[in-house]
């Protein structure tokens, strides 16, 4: 199949993303070299056949350069009509294509929707990111916090146990105290009376004959 070019200008390469290639700028110009160079050279092919049609020569054309008239053939002396010069064939010059504009335009806006999507992308990821953090820090503090109140109520509890524990030592000790000091109050107030009894206070009975004091039962 031969290339002709119009397959050149039409011809559509899939761009690539975040991998190694070309770059589009230099293959488009060298694209659009290749493209002018055809044309010339199709121009000049369809000349020459032109010109092998006509009964014409080629030596004209030298060095791939276009022909732009042939020479007038000077009549001969005979009288023979002149045949009518041919005039070659004008080469239009065409325009460069005009599709690379809409090329970078459609890049461009891909572009740019990828790197929307991608800072969407990472807000998002952002966001996430932070609002686990969060929830996490609020977790960790209510553990910690609900750790202290529990550290809190068990040396709570201890200390009420010991402040119970001291409380019912502390009525002990007065109890006991209380029933020493009445002890101790009921044997002066014995020993009192048996002296009282022992040596009244007009002397007349048992003079020299004071009973000895019992210490039984103090402190039962």
């Amino acid at each position: 199949m031969a290339l002709t070019p119009e397959d050149v200008v039409n011809k559509r390469f899939q761009s690539t993303k975040f991998r190694e290639g070309y770059d589009q700028d230099e293959v488009d110009d060298f694209l659009d070299e290749v493209v002018v160079e055809l044309r010339r050279l199709t121009a000049e092919n369809d000349e020459l056949k032109a010109h092998l049609a006509a009964g014409g020569d080629t030596s004209a054309v030298e060095g791939g350069a276009p022909v732009s008239a042939p020479a007038t053939v000077v009549a001969p002396v005979v009288a023979e009509p002149t045949p009518e010069p041919v005039a070659a064939a004008p080469i239009a010059a065409t325009p460069a294509p005009a599709v690379e504009v809409a090329d970078e335009t459609a890049g461009t806006t891909n572009l740019l929707q990828l790197a929307r999507r991608l800072h969407e992308e990472h807000v998002k990821e952002g966001a996430e990111k932070r609002d686990a953090l969060v929830a996490e820090g609020h977790a960790t503090a209510a553990r910690v916090v609900a750790e202290a109140e529990a550290k809190q109520r068990a040396q709570i509890n201890a200390l009420d146990q010991e402040r119970g524990a001291l409380e019912k030592k502390i009525d002990e000790l007065r109890t006991f105290e209380r029933d020493y000091r009445q002890k101790l109050k009921s044997y002066i107030e014995g020993q009192l009376s048996e002296l009282n009894s022992a040596f009244p206070v007009d002397g007349a009975a048992g003079a020299g004959t004071a009973p000895k004091p019992s210490f039984q039962g103090f402190g039962a």
